[in-house]
């Protein structure tokens, strides 16, 4: 997988790079500004994953992410950032971002929310959603995404996330990232609890 995080921040652009490349089997490049992340999509790209940081030089708010889209053949760019709140991350996620990632995060979630990016899927970290906006906005009855209903069906069927996986031909890790929003969504504690949760409001 080939990454590319754009951050004026060395310390944190170091620190996350370090984390991605730790599994042997992820290449990472850096830049600091907007402007050179765009070079080095040109010069190397398209990238998997393309991560911005949403206050760095040259991004303009979200302009930046629309450009960086533009440069890396519309393939997964998502922004990362230590200052937005959900307003902008559901703006970033409206205009196409692959996925809006706090610098809180832990850097084993980090790592599986870009494994989900470049996997096509759109992440959302729904703790920091929660926190901003407060679980009372949350709806008795959520939007799921259709890949999200897919999954859920298959915790219906009593499926584990291996056969699940398989099913619907996708990565282990992204049915377990799927599962794991599946039960926050459905204020659900495990797997086994959604499933009940989905039959009960008969989801399916």
């Amino acid at each position: 997988m080939n990454v590319l995080i754009a951050d004026d921040h060395d310390l944190v652009k170091d620190i996350i790079a370090a984390y991605l490349q730790s599994d042997g089997q992820t290449r990472v490049d850096t830049a600091s500004t907007l402007g050179g992340a765009i070079d080095l999509i040109r010069d190397k790209g398209p990238y998997d994953v393309v991560l911005l940081d949403y206050t760095m030089p040259g991004m303009n708010g979200l302009e930046g992410m629309k450009r960086a889209r533009a440069a890396n053949s519309d393939r997964p760019v998502g922004l990362i950032s230590g200052t937005a709140d959900s307003a902008v991350a559901e703006a970033a996620l409206a205009k196409g971002a692959a996925g809006f990632l706090p610098k809180t995060m832990p850097a084993g979630a980090l790592i599986s929310a870009v494994r989900f990016m470049a996997a096509g899927e759109v992440f959302v970290d729904d703790d920091f959603m929660a926190q901003q906006a407060g679980a009372a906005a949350r709806p008795a009855l959520p939007k799921l995404s259709k890949r999200e209903e897919q999954v859920l069906e298959g915790l219906t069927q009593g499926l584990a996330n291996k056969e699940i996986a398989r099913n619907l031909g996708l990565q282990e890790v992204t049915v377990k990232l799927h599962v794991r929003t599946l039960c926050r969504k459905l204020s659900a504690r495990n797997r086994t609890h959604a499933a009940m949760i989905a039959k009960e409001r008969g989801f399916f």
